[in-house]
């Protein structure tokens, strides 16, 4: 049995969670990540307060295990999901984008563990002193909104493990059970791991985009929108209307225009994969299927535990 402080502070077999990914993970994703031994969780940045609610509900009924939300503090509706979150009984809380002061008391005194998502060793410390229980150290490959100062996982690790002495958990560009060992050598309690359970038959995205990552090749994704909140995005039309924009030194006001509502929503979970925002990370190109995220997690885990034994195979 293998046993570690993450896999004793969230309760799980496996230091493996999965991150709570807009319009991705849904209570089947998350369910299904638990029942596997690591830790699911609900990705509430893309859920009304009922739906929400009503994700919990679904994941409580479909694993005995622990799960987790992942509650993003740039998005609305923050109180009302706080609120839901601690009523329905939730025990593990990820916070990310925002100041993690805002919400970790008052979720802590409601027996609710804490975790915060960073991009820096600074951030990190800010973190540990607002009260969280755990930090999630992500690199600059990540998918998603990433940190401004495009520290990569393989320096950013080492650099938060010296910096504060609460859990670290590696995040950017793990996808497979070496590169999770990788992690854990440069100083991390577990990992979390987001684009290989996009790339799952649980995932709530659309097949469009699901195939897209598993098509996308090296330099297929790209950092951008650093005026409003960093995202890496695979290449297409939207981001050629970003790039173009940002080239000819657009406002801050007509980025957001061009952004509009829903554009992440129209290309991952409406599968429109020229004007939607197509958000995933580096490692997309090392994926090549769609697979159950049970599969996924124990593929995982037993190329880890063979690492383990002998990391210097080929």
């Amino acid at each position: 049995m293998f046993s570690n402080r993450i896999t004793q502070l969230f309760g799980i077999e496996k230091p493996i969670i999965q991150a709570g990914m807009i319009w991705a993970s849904g209570w089947r994703l998350a369910s299904a990540v638990s029942n596997a031994g690591g830790l699911g969780v609900l990705g509430s940045g893309s859920m009304y307060p009922d739906v929400l609610r009503e994700h919990i509900q679904k994941c409580k009924a479909a694993t005995n295990k622990p799960f987790a939300v992942n509650v993003p503090l740039l998005y609305p509706d923050l109180d009302q999901h706080i609120n839901i979150i601690i009523e329905e009984g939730v025990k593990i809380v990820f916070t990310s984008a925002g100041n993690p002061k805002t919400f970790t008391a008052k979720l802590k005194e409601h027996g609710i563990t804490v975790v915060h998502v960073v991009s820096s060793s600074k951030f990190a410390l800010k973190a540990q002193e607002a009260g969280c229980d755990a930090v999630v150290a992500e690199g600059f490959e990540a998918g998603g909104h990433n940190g401004r100062e495009e520290t990569t996982t393989l320096v950013l690790i080492p650099a938060v493990k010296k910096a504060v002495h609460i859990p670290v958990i590696a995040a950017g560009g793990i996808a497979t059970g070496r590169q999770m060992l990788a992690a854990m050598v440069l100083g991390a309690d577990g990992v979390q791991i987001g684009s290989r359970y996009v790339a799952s038959e649980e995932a709530s995205s659309h097949l469009n985009f699901k195939q897209a990552v598993v098509n996308s090749n090296e330099g297929d994704t790209v950092l951008t929108l650093k005026q409003l909140a960093p995202v890496r995005l695979i290449k297409n039309d939207f981001y050629k209307q970003v790039q173009e924009a940002e080239q000819r030194g657009a406002s801050k006001e007509e980025m957001q225009q061009l952004l509009g509502r829903a554009r992440a929503k129209k290309g991952m979970f409406e599968g429109n994969l020229q004007e939607g925002e197509l958000e995933i990370g580096q490692v997309s190109a090392l994926l090549d299927d769609i697979l159950p995220a049970a599969v996924i997690t124990e593929n995982i885990w037993q190329e880890f535990l063979t690492a383990l034994k002998n990391p210097l195979a080929s």
